[in-house]
């Protein structure tokens, strides 16, 4: 069964989604007296990581340590919404366990934002449980030098006879599955969106300067953030849950693309942090999730 907020009022919809959803909302509202109509509410919780978070896309909203952008897709949906609630938790460096406990001192457990009267969740998660992105783009790095021509991080990640970063993106499927289903519990009528990552590591080609990988290890990094979306896509079906694709519209805007979404490994204060989203790929992702709640 869709997960498309069955319980949400056609009023609230038509409120939420105006000038995206228009056609057939407004038929029924106008035979009934405007002061028999309780106002509709909608309340919008997003949770995830630094690519939610989008630390640097172009300043940072609070001082918690947490990252958030200003331009975050969370907030540019919540520009279109207009919900009456908006709480954007999504924190740089959060895996699984910090949607049950505090981050930070001064950073409570995310789902402690999800309500009983919650709508809208968004959640874009996974890829820090085991260390699995911090590997890829930092370790794998450091063994370029070892041999540049090879893939000598496929090598050591291997060196037990099983893969440990698709074996971690495997064990991190039932934690996103049981993410979800806390969320169900806090929130039972609420429409939850499991929002995927982008293309990172390029099909082809290489660029060393910006993705400091071995030259056989492209491949084997582009393998990597395919299973981790994958994954998602996965626990999105197990769970009854709208999937929210980035992987196709990111496609052509990988760190070594032309028109790269994802920064390199330098930081850009006013752009993006290292091996992060751009505000390109922001809107992107905006885009997709409004266009899966309008479907």
């Amino acid at each position: 069964m869709q997960r498309l907020r069955s319980a949400l009022p056609l009023a609230v919809l038509c409120a939420v989604l105006a000038g995206v959803l228009v056609a057939g909302c407004s038929a029924d509202a106008e035979k009934t007296p405007a002061e028999e109509i309780a106002a509709p509410t909608l309340r919008y919780v997003a949770l995830g990581d630094s690519y939610s978070a989008a630390p640097a896309v172009p300043s940072p909203k609070g001082s918690d340590g947490c990252l958030r952008s200003t331009h975050n897709y969370p907030s540019l949906v919540a520009e279109k919404l207009e919900p009456d609630t908006f709480l954007d938790v999504t924190c740089a460096g959060a895996d699984t366990t910090d949607m049950t406990r505090p981050q930070y001192p001064e950073v409570k457990a995310q789902l402690d934002a999800v309500s009983v009267d919650t709508d809208v969740v968004t959640l874009g998660l996974g890829g820090n449980d085991f260390n699995v992105f911090f590997t890829l783009v930092r370790q794998c790095s450091f063994v370029r030098s070892e041999n540049a021509t090879g893939a000598p991080c496929r090598q050591a990640m291997n060196a037990t006879g099983k893969d440990k970063l698709l074996t971690s993106i495997a064990a991190t499927r039932g934690r996103m599955v049981g993410v979800v289903r806390q969320i169900e519990q806090s929130a039972p009528e609420a429409r939850i969106l499991l929002v995927g990552y982008p293309q990172i590591v390029p099909a082809k080609g290489t660029c060393p300067d910006l993705l400091p990988l071995a030259d056989g290890d492209y491949a084997y990094g582009r393998l990597v953030n395919k299973v981790l979306t994958e994954m998602l896509a996965e626990v999105a079906r197990a769970t009854e849950t709208t999937y929210v694709d980035l992987w196709s519209v990111t496609a052509g805007h990988d760190i070594c693309a032309k028109d790269p979404w994802i920064n390199g490994q330098l930081h850009d204060p006013k752009r993006a942090a290292p091996y992060h989203p751009f505000a390109a790929e922001q809107k992107a992702a905006a885009e997709q999730v409004l266009a899966a709640l309008e479907s």
